[in-house]
Formats: C-alpha cells, sequence, structure tokens
C-alpha cells in the first residue's frame, strides 16, 4: 500500500499544481515542493527507495533541459561589452559572498552557495514577460554564464566533501579537468565534422522524423553521459548540463526540440523531483530553532549581493532594468537545492541549515517573482 500510496498521491499533485499555480501566481515548482511538505506532513508520502531514485533522475533531466537552452556559439555573436560587464557581476558575487559569510562567521559553504545562478525559472520568466526585453535577455546570457561556473563550482564541491582534501581529491580533480579538455576537443571535432558535413545533422536528426530519432539521440546522449560521470566519479548533473549543451550548440534546426524535451520533463520527471524534496522537509522543521530566521538572512544576503552587482549594468541597462535583472538571478531554486543537499547527504552542514536552505529556496522565489511583476506594473502606469 505504500508504494500505491505514493503513486497517487503524486499522481494528484501532477495534475492539480498548475492549477494551484494560476490561483496563487506562483511559479509551478514551489507550489509542488510546498504540495510535498503538505503529503509529507500527512503521511501520504514517505521515503521509498524508487521515488527516490526517480526524483534523482528528475533532476539529472532539469540539468540536462538547462544545458538545452544554452548554445555555446552564443559567446561568439554577443556584445563584448555584456561579456565584460558579465564577468564583473559574476565576481563581485563571490567576493561579496565571502566578505559576508566572512564578517558573520558561517559555515564556508555559503561562499559558493549565495552566487549561485540558474537559468531555470528565467525561462519561467520568459513565458510571462516575452523575449522582447532586453533586461531579461542579458539575464538570460549573464544566467548561463553563472550557471556553468556554479555547476563546475558543485562539481568541485561535490568532490571535496565527498573525499575530502587528499588524494582522491585530487584524482577526482584530475579526472574533472581531462574530461573538460576532452569535451572541447570534442565539440571543436563536431564542430569541423559538421562544417563539412551539414547534411550529418539532417541524418542524425531529421526535419521530418517518424521514429522520433531527435528524442533517441538526445536520451541516448543523457543516459550515455550519466554514465560517464558516474564511471569517473564525477558529478553527474554537470555531464547532464553538457550533454543539454551538446544538443543545443549542434542542433538548432530542430527548433521544436527543447519543447519535446521539456514537454516530457516538466509534465513528469522534473515534478517528482521537487514533489520528493518537499516531502524530505518536515513541517516540524519550521519550529526548529532558527530555521525561519536563517532562512530569511539567506534569503536576503542573496537578494542584496546580487542588486549591489547589478550595479555593474547600471550604465547600460539603467536602475529600473538593472533591479529586474538582479531580482532575475535571485531564485536559484534547483542548485541551492542540490548544493545543500549534496552538503547534507556529506554531513557538512547540519540539518537544521539543511531545512533553511530548503525553505529559503521557497521564499526567494515568491519575493523574486512578486517584486518583478510590482516593478513592472508600477513602471507601466506612470
Amino acid at each position: 500500500m505504500n508504494e500505491l500510496s505514493i503513486l497517487i498521491v503524486i499522481a494528484v499533485i501532477l495534475f492539480t499544481s498548475p492549477y494551484f499555480s494560476k490561483i496563487l501566481r506562483i511559479p509551478i515548482p514551489p507550489i509542488e515542493i510546498m504540495l510535498g511538505i503538505l503529503a509529507g506532513y500527512l503521511g501520504l508520502l514517505s521515503n521509498h527507495y524508487l521515488f527516490e531514485t526517480v526524483a534523482e533522475v528528475g533532476f539529472f533531466y532539469l540539468m540536462f533541459l538547462a544545458g538545452t537552452e544554452v548554445n555555446l556559439r552564443v559567446f561568439v555573436t554577443m556584445d563584448k561589452e555584456v561579456i565584460k560587464q558579465g564577468l564583473v557581476y559574476l565576481a563581485l558575487l563571490y567576493i561579496l559572498a565571502f566578505i559576508f559569510t566572512s564578517i558573520l562567521g558561517l559555515n564556508p559553504l555559503l561562499i559558493v552557495i549565495l552566487p549561485l545562478l540558474s537559468i531555470g525559472l528565467i525561462l519561467a520568466l520568459y513565458k510571462e514577460y516575452g523575449k522582447d526585453e532586453p533586461w531579461l535577455n542579458i539575464s538570460m546570457f549573464v544566467g548561463i554564464m553563472g550557471e556553468l561556473v556554479s555547476i563546475a563550482l558543485l562539481t568541485f564541491s561535490g568532490a571535496m566533501l565527498e573525499f575530502g582534501i587528499g588524494i582522491q581529491l585530487y584524482t577526482a580533480l584530475l579526472y574533472l579537468s581531462g574530461f573538460i579538455v576532452l569535451i572541447f576537443v570534442v565539440f571543436r571535432s563536431f564542430q569541423v565534422l559538421f562544417w563539412w558535413y551539414p547534411e550529418l545533422k539532417i541524418l542524425l536528426m531529421p526535419h521530418h522524423d517518424k521514429e522520433e530519432k531527435d528524442i533517441r539521440l538526445s536520451m541516448a546522449l543523457f543516459v550515455a553521459m550519466i554514465a560517464i560521470m558516474i564511471l569517473l566519479k564525477l558529478e553527474v548533473v554537470f555531464g547532464a548540463f553538457i550533454a543539454g549543451t551538446f544538443i543545443a550548440t549542434f542542433f538548432e534546426h530542430k527548433k521544436e526540440l527543447p519543447h519535446k524535451l521539456s514537454s516530457f520533463g516538466f509534465g513528469f520527471l522534473v515534478p517528482i523531483f521537487f514533489i520528493y524534496i518537499g516531502s524530505t522537509l518536515p513541517v516540524e522543521a519550521l519550529v526548529m530553532d532558527g530555521v525561519i530566521e536563517t532562512a530569511l538572512v539567506i534569503t536576503g544576503a542573496m537578494i542584496v549581493i546580487r542588486q549591489i552587482s547589478a550595479v555593474s549594468f547600471w550604465r547600460y541597462l539603467g536602475v529600473q532594468k538593472s533591479i529586474l535583472f538582479g531580482l532575475s538571478h535571485s531564485m536559484p531554486l534547483t542548485l541551492l537545492i542540490a548544493v545543500a543537499t549534496i552538503g547534507y547527504k556529506s554531513g557538512t552542514i547540519p540539518e537544521d541549515l539543511y531545512f533553511a536552505f530548503i525553505l529559503a529556496s521557497l521564499v526567494e522565489v515568491i519575493v523574486a517573482m512578486v517584486s518583478i511583476k510590482v516593478i513592472i506594473n508600477f513602471f507601466k502606469k506612470r
């Protein structure tokens, strides 16, 4: 009955979460997490190895989908001034995170966590405000830069937390460095190959495809990359992300492919990950000493350091658009949960801090989304 009840509850949440999202005007992922918390509190969801396994696959697939939004060729065509200001912005994020963590004497893992960037919920902003907003387009580009850095640090942090500082860590870093070099060589090789033989793209992913070769190739890359990362004992999310970027970079002629992949992911696998995360956060955690206060501090710190760093774009975007730019980066829901989970499982962060991170990931999405809407509506009326 335990397995059956889990399946039934997941089915109900999958179906109802979009309706709750529309009523509450909150993105679906936080809704799924909150429904997961409620179901866990009512005893309708419990830890089960199959539930946990599917949720983990859902997270890997989410990182794969994030990669499908990253066409590496955009770095060649983008305005050099935007790249320069983006690098300044990212540097300020990490400098401010280091200062904040050092002054308050907080867990050093916050130096990695506070500057995290993820483009996942920026996609939700695109759906609401369109792709004609300059601040949102630049937010996406800088978000891609930041997510690449964040995932690289996530991979490094995961290796350090798992192995500690020693020969195993150095071996893992050696594998990571070799893997990055190999990926660079592979990307360059395919770039040359497809330049000389562009028909290969059509052969691998035809425009009119009754056998769904595009989906099959995408899934093959996704699974193969996971296998390689497990073999090398590296962070799987990095491999999943790279697999997605390969699809976006070399098969741009398949305009509908990212939509097809995301329809399956956001309709099934990814929500199970969010539901599972919610089910692991007991309601009792909200009354644990310091959890709410710590969550609010983390939320405030992540928003403030982004607003300060966004000053680097004042001359380029103006003050109002720079504020929106900073807010759009203030909800790295998936990566925040990922790093918190890695830290908790490795014993680096205590249970109460883990709960604070999960709560903060929810609060900052709500605060950022509502603030963006209020600011845009306010300036429209003027």
